[in-house]
């Protein structure tokens, strides 16, 4: 049990310093001072920082593809969509390292590419499973084309909004504000919905700035 205890106190010491200072400015020295515990004790856990990382992405993985998996035999509502969207930007809030650097983390970590690029695409295809949703209910009128797009823009939103809003605070990358990636997200949707549906997401959007 302790051995559990100390792992996981690891991983959580780990993903706090990565966010706050970023993950290529963090050493195990770093995580292992800030635990108070020998490196030695550290490296019984986990033999590098790279390992550490990778859990933490897999622990990252899991959550979104719990999370990604939208069913495509369902009619969604916008309250559900908003559920989703708060879900998903306080996934990423939460691992936010990855993406407030993720090019360079991922080149770093060759192994986790493949990996995130599923996650990518699970994003994509969920976006596109809501908006066909909000289209064969007739509350967003929208072409092949155009849906694409959205879909893409989505995507992007959901994946640099953590670095874009961190430029804001580049003095405490902890002054994270996932609501308004949120409100952002929804904000894109909204030429494509009817009047109705319109005034109600923009109220929606509204209550997370």
């Amino acid at each position: 049990m302790a051995k559990i205890k100390t792992r996981d106190r690891i991983l959580d010491t780990s993903l706090a310093l990565f966010n706050a200072l970023g993950e290529p400015n963090v050493t195990t020295l770093l995580i292992s001072d800030e635990l108070d515990i020998s490196p030695g004790n550290l490296y019984y856990h986990f033999n590098n920082k790279s390992n550490i990382v990778s859990e933490l992405f897999e622990s990252f993985e899991l959550q979104m593809h719990d999370l990604l998996t939208v069913p495509d035999d369902v009619s969604i509502s916008l309250d559900q969509q908003n559920f989703f969207l708060h879900l998903l930007f306080e996934a990423v809030a939460r691992y936010r390292f990855l993406y407030q650097d993720l090019v360079n983390v991922l080149s770093r970590h060759p192994r986790l590419q493949p990996k995130f690029r599923k996650i990518l695409k699970l994003k994509n295809t969920a976006f596109h499973t809501i908006c066909t949703s909000f289209s064969a209910q007739g509350f967003m009128t929208i072409g092949t084309e155009e849906l694409a797009t959205l879909c893409d823009q989505l995507t992007l939103t959901t994946c640099y909004w953590s670095s874009f809003d961190t430029l804001s605070h580049l003095d405490d990358r902890n002054a994270v504000d996932p609501g308004r990636g949120v409100y952002q997200t929804m904000c894109l949707m909204l030429p494509y919905l009817a009047a109705e549906e319109k005034e109600q997401a923009l109220l929606i959007s509204r209550s997370y700035l």
